[in-house]
């Protein structure tokens, strides 16, 4: 007979933004007259940008020609899109990556969630809290967080994050062998300043661990001082491996496409500590057996975001997103919410009042306003008492939860 993967059994029973599905799905069957506003799930509204829908319909027009067609492409990404990822995004920003460094994927989800395979079972785990669930899901799945215990998985170590540290992450005072970072942060919408993020960059190097640098909302950066890239940092090459995502950079989420950077520098010891392997030459050997590549479709897409119209086109997206940050978290704080976040990235993370749950609150915002947010405690013990707005709604959406919001807290 055979036997089930035992670690995929202490996983919760739902993804946390299928539970959240499960609830409004259930709200709507009870009160079909009422129309609901999601600004939970990180979903974008808007279209993909003129350049993009060109070059993805020159793309097509090729693979229907013999002459231009496209079979199975490289599993580390076209030259075409590696190149201008290295020209665009890091050497303007006085950082060298090199093209067999950068490996195209279909989205940031899966690079995060499968990277931890590189390592064994039993390394140890640290993670700001809250928390994106992947990355933790994903090391759950393999054996590596031990059991659930009061909303926390024994054999992780968890950073907390929350207003009375201004959610800057305090060093552990102990080793810790794969150290998950996420900025700007999914959930708390804040982020880490060079000084800060030094200190963890020195602090890997010390321990000889790795990070793993979820930087998929670099592009919302306003701050000219806060860093979009962890290789800004010295010495990252030697210990950080970094993912970007196209998913809300130019609206990919039903596109695919995004791409991990890993140096030839960041290493792994064998058990027996004789030998220290190259995590960018392990990663090749994976991608070549579990994937065949992004459509060439996706990545001449995503190469045409960085054309001048597109840039252009995608920073109009960026800035209407964070234009309804801006309106909403102007409307929160004058009903008296405490709203975090939202200024250098697409997220609003806002305490609940009179000390609520998070999913008292959820259902109370749900039912009493026709709102959807995303109760905080999904994301990890510390996000206990605050929730998730999203600002990749529709203008006219934002305005109307607002308006909505306001009237049921009168």
């Amino acid at each position: 007979m055979a036997l089930v993967n035992e670690y995929y059994l202490r996983l919760a029973n739902n993804y946390l933004f299928q539970e959240v599905a499960k609830k409004v799905n259930a709200f709507k069957l009870a009160h079909p007259e009422m129309r609901v506003i999601s600004l939970g799930i990180g979903d974008v509204t808007q279209p993909l940008c003129p350049a993009v829908v060109e070059a993805m319909h020159k793309a097509v027009d090729e693979m229907g020609s013999k002459d231009t067609f496209h079979g199975y492409g490289p599993e580390h990404g076209y030259d075409f899109l590696r190149d201008a990822i290295i020209k665009y995004d890091f050497l303007p920003r006085g950082v060298h990556v090199q093209r067999e460094e950068v490996f195209i994927n279909d989205g940031a989800k899966s690079d995060t969630g499968n990277i931890q395979e590189l390592l064994r079972w039993d390394n140890s785990v640290g993670v700001t809290d809250p928390i994106y669930p992947v990355y933790l899901d994903s090391n759950t799945m393999i054996g590596r967080t031990g059991v659930m215990e009061n909303g926390r998985w024994t054999n992780v170590t968890y950073f907390p994050c929350t207003a009375e540290n201004a959610f800057t992450p305090q060093l552990p005072d102990h080793r810790v062998d794969m150290i998950y970072l996420c900025y700007p942060n999914n959930p708390t919408g804040t982020v880490i300043s060079k000084g800060e993020l030094r200190k963890w960059v020195d602090f890997a190097l010390r321990n000889d661990a790795i990070i793993l640098y979820d930087a998929a909302y670099e592009a919302y950066i306003q701050d000219e001082d806060i860093p979009h890239s962890i290789y800004e940092i010295k010495g990252a090459r030697r210990c950080a491996i970094e993912f970007r995502s196209y998913s809300k950079t130019a609206g990919f989420t039903g596109v695919r496409c995004g791409y991990t950077v890993i140096p030839k520098e960041v290493m792994a010891v064998t058990f027996d500590g004789r030998e220290r392997v190259s995590l960018n030459r392990l990663w090749a050997r994976r991608q070549g057996t579990k994937f065949n590549g992004a459509s060439y479709i996706s990545q001449r897409a995503a190469e045409a975001i960085y054309t001048p119209e597109g840039r252009k086109q995608v920073q109009e997206t960026i800035n209407y997103y964070m234009g309804n940050a801006k309106i909403m978290t102007e409307a929160l704080e004058s009903m008296g919410f405490e709203v975090y976040g939202g200024k250098n990235a697409p997220y609003l993370w806002v305490k609940t009042p009179g000390g609520e749950t998070s999913w008292a609150f959820f259902d109370e915002l749900l039912y009493g306003a026709g709102v959807v947010c995303t109760p905080g405690v999904g994301f990890g013990p510390s996000g206990e008492g605050y929730f998730r707005l999203t600002a990749f709604g529709g203008r006219d959406d934002c305005k109307e939860a607002m308006r909505r919001i306001s009237d049921w807290c009168k």
